[in-house]
């Protein structure tokens, strides 16, 4: 028998690989019915892992899929590692740093390992693993429910944890901004960046400029919520000025090699 979550991950196996794959040929190989294989994308689509398209699914990164952690890691590499060597300016030994689940804050970790003493609070894995043992890093890792494609732990035990904390610094980013404003695909990502937003006495929001291209489902914040907001320098100059006018307290970073930001 073809267990469901079996399955969804051969599915989710399957599109990554290929990067496009039809609903019918899903349906052949695993002997179920088209209906049964919408049931199995939405269900993924809901986790992140891909995107729902007419006639099948796809792992490709769009303006409203912005791809799992494996993808995230691979894109505007050079712009992340500006923001990161710009973003570590605003901790300071001693401190007490939140740090989300974006590919950006992970392009930090050995910066952030280089300010210590430090107490690092953060429910990305990746990250947890990269300073578990890290000399004079005080690692406190949430818990909560995991969600795979974020490698992350979300959820209303997360946000319940963070309720009980208060740091420095939060270093934070954003899947897409339109309008001045922050969005997300998953209303999980946003209640735990929020209350990471609450429990922080300065928030600190690094955006590569791909990310004012896409769109989101869920509202997280307007950009004038974060003290500090760093964008690289491909974010065109009327744009700087208009979010400038709408008070955003914005730094932008040079980046080195824009030819080849990927």
């Amino acid at each position: 028998m073809d267990r469901p979550r079996s399955r969804r991950d051969q599915i989710r196996a399957r599109v990554a690989d290929a990067g496009f794959v039809r609903i019918d040929a899903l349906a052949a190989e695993h002997g179920v019915s088209a209906m049964t294989i919408h049931r199995d994308l939405e269900d993924l689509q809901s986790h992140g892992w891909l995107r729902k398209v007419r006639g099948g699914a796809t792992a490709v990164p769009s303006s409203m899929h912005h791809g799992d952690v494996r993808h995230r890691l691979g894109t505007m590499t050079a712009a992340k590692q500006a923001l990161a060597r710009a973003a570590v300016r605003h901790i300071e030994p001693g401190q007490a740093v939140l740090m989300d689940e974006s590919t950006t804050a992970l392009a930090m970790a050995d910066l952030v390992a280089a300010r210590a003493p430090l107490t690092v609070v953060t429910h990305f894995l990746p990250l947890v693993n990269r300073l578990t043992g890290e000399p004079g890093v005080e690692l406190i890792a949430l818990g909560g429910s995991y969600f795979a494609a974020y490698d992350a732990f979300l959820g209303l035990r997360t946000v319940e944890a963070l309720a009980s904390l208060r740091a420095d610094v939060l270093i934070s980013s954003t899947t897409a901004v339109r309008r001045g404003h922050c969005y997300h695909q998953s209303q999980e990502t946003v209640a735990v960046k929020r209350a990471m937003m609450a429990a922080a006495e300065t928030s600190v929001l690094l955006v590569d400029s791909s990310k004012f291209d896409r769109r989101g489902l869920h509202h997280l914040a307007p950009l004038t919520a974060f003290d500090h907001v760093l964008v690289d320098d491909g974010l065109p100059v009327a744009e700087q000025r208009q979010l400038r006018e709408q008070k955003v307290n914005l730094t932008v970073v040079p980046v080195a090699g824009r030819d080849d930001l990927g």
